[in-house]
C-alpha cells in the first residue's frame, strides 16, 4: 500500500500538525507501508530524502500568502504520483488544489484539523474549494467528537467521519532526565508553570501573562512564532516580569523533562483554531496536570475538568489565575490530578493506537474499492 501525506511543512519545522504527520508517517512505515510525505520546501529548490523509512519530498516554494506556502512544484509532484491512499491535512488550500488537479487515488482521506477561524474573508473565497474536496473525500478524520459536532462545516459531513484522536510517542516521556529536572528547579525555584506551543494569535498567551500578575509562580514559555515580540513586550511591562521567561525553541530531547519539571501545564488558548491541544497530551504523559480553556473543541476532551486538571472560560485572565492557583495551593490535589492525567494519556493517546486506527480506515476504504 502506497500512502502519500500532503501538508505545508514537516520537521524540523516545528508545529503540532507537523509532528503529527511525522509520527503517523513513520509509524505507518514501520508497519511495512510505502509512505511518502509531500510538503513545501523552505527554499526555492525541491529536495527528496529518506527519513526514518519515509520518503520526504519538499517541493520548491514560490512564496507565502495568508500564512499558506505556495508551491506549483507541489502540484506537479502530486500529479506524478499514483498512491493507493492520499491523506490530506485540512486546511491547507495548496494541498487541496493539488489533490483536485491530480489523478484520483483509490482512497482520499482527510484529517480535519481545524475550521478557518481568523481569516473569514479567505474562508468565504475558499468555501467552494473546501466543499468540493470534503465532498470528494472517502473518509474524514476529526480528532474528537466535540469538534465534529461543534464545527458547522465538519458536521455536514458527519456521515463519513471517523473520530481518531491524535497521539504521541509515550515512550519519549517515560524517562525524563532527573539531573536536568534538578537543574531546571534550581534555576527557577518555587512553583513552576509551563507553556509550550507556537506563539500564534489563538494561543491566548497574553491572558496567561496577565494572570501571572495574580500568581506567585514562575512561567516558562517554550516556542517561537509571529506573536513573540508582542507578548515579550507585554511581559516586560508586567509587574511579574522577573517571573516570566521566554526560552524559545529547545532541543526536542529535552522537552519531556521540562514537562516533568513543571507543577502545572497551561494551555490558555482563545480561539477554535486550537482544535485539540496536543501539548496537553505531552504534559499529561509525564504526570503533569493541566489548566486549559473551554473552546467547544477537543481541548476539553483531552483535559477533563475536575479529573486531569481544570477547564476555565477562554479569554478570562481572572478565571485562568484562579484555576492555576487552585492547583498550586493544593499539593495533594495536584498529585492526584497528575496521576489521572498520566493514566488518561496512556489509555487514550498512544501514537501506536492512532496509527493502527488510521490504517484500519485505509483498509476499510480499499476493501470496498
Amino acid at each position: 500500500m502506497h500512502v502519500v501525506h500532503v501538508y505545508k511543512d514537516y520537521p524540523p519545522v516545528m508545529g503540532g500538525i507537523e509532528n503529527h504527520v511525522q509520527q503517523l508517517a513513520e509509524g505507518q512505515a514501520k508497519r511495512g507501508l510505502w509512505v511518502t510525505v509531500l510538503v513545501t520546501s523552505p527554499t526555492h529548490r525541491t529536495s527528496v530524502t529518506i527519513e526514518n523509512g519515509v520518503e520526504v519530498i519538499r517541493a520548491a516554494r514560490l512564496g507565502e500568502f495568508a500564512s499558506t506556502p505556495l508551491s506549483l512544484a507541489l502540484v506537479s509532484r502530486l500529479r506524478s504520483l499514483t498512491p493507493d491512499v492520499l491523506h490530506l491535512q485540512f486546511p491547507y488550500p495548496m494541498g487541496e488544489v493539488a489533490a483536485l488537479f491530480s489523478r484520483r487515488p483509490r482512497a482520499l482521506v482527510i484529517s480535519y484539523q481545524s475550521d478557518i477561524v481568523r481569516q473569514r474573508w479567505l474562508g468565504f473565497c475558499y468555501r467552494p474549494l473546501m466543499d468540493r474536496i470534503l465532498a470528494r473525500a472517502d473518509r474524514i478524520l476529526p480528532s474528537s467528537e466535540a469538534y465534529l459536532w461543534s464545527s458547522q462545516v465538519l458536521s455536514r459531513f458527519a456521515a463519513k467521519a471517523t473520530v481518531v484522536p491524535l497521539g504521541v510517542d509515550l515512550k519519549r516521556f517515560a524517562s525524563p532526565d532527573l539531573e536536568l529536572i534538578a537543574e531546571i528547579r534550581r534555576r527557577w525555584p518555587g512553583q513552576l508553570l509551563l507553556f509550550v506551543g507556537r506563539l500564534r494569535y489563538y494561543k491566548g498567551l497574553g491572558d496567561l501573562l496577565t494572570a501571572m500578575t495574580r500568581l506567585d509562580a514562575t512561567l516558562l514559555v517554550i516556542g517561537r512564532g509571529a506573536m513573540a515580540k508582542r507578548w515579550q513586550q507585554q511581559a516586560r511591562e508586567s509587574s511579574a516580569v522577573e517571573r516570566i521567561h521566554f526560552l524559545g525553541d529547545i532541543p526536542d530531547a529535552e522537552l519531556p523533562t521540562y514537562y516533568a519539571a513543571a507543577d502545572v501545564f497551561v494551555l490558555p488558548s482563545s480561539e477554535r483554531s486550537e482544535a485539540f491541544g496536543l501539548a496537553q497530551v505531552e504534559a499529561m504523559a509525564t504526570g503533569t496536570p493541566v489548566v486549559s480553556t473551554e473552546l467547544g473543541t477537543g481541548t476539553s476532551f483531552v483535559n477533563i475538568h475536575g479529573e486531569t486538571g481544570w477547564v476555565v472560560p477562554a479569554s478570562d485572565a481572572d478565571a485562568l489565575s484562579k484555576g492555576i492557583r487552585r492547583l498550586l495551593d493544593d499539593g495533594q490535589l495536584r498529585r492526584e490530578m497528575g496521576l489521572r492525567a498520566y493514566a488518561r494519556a496512556h489509555r487514550e493517546f498512544d501514537v501506536e493506537r492512532m496509527v493502527e486506527q488510521v490504517i484500519e480506515v485505509y483498509d476499510q476504504i480499499l476493501a470496498t474499492d
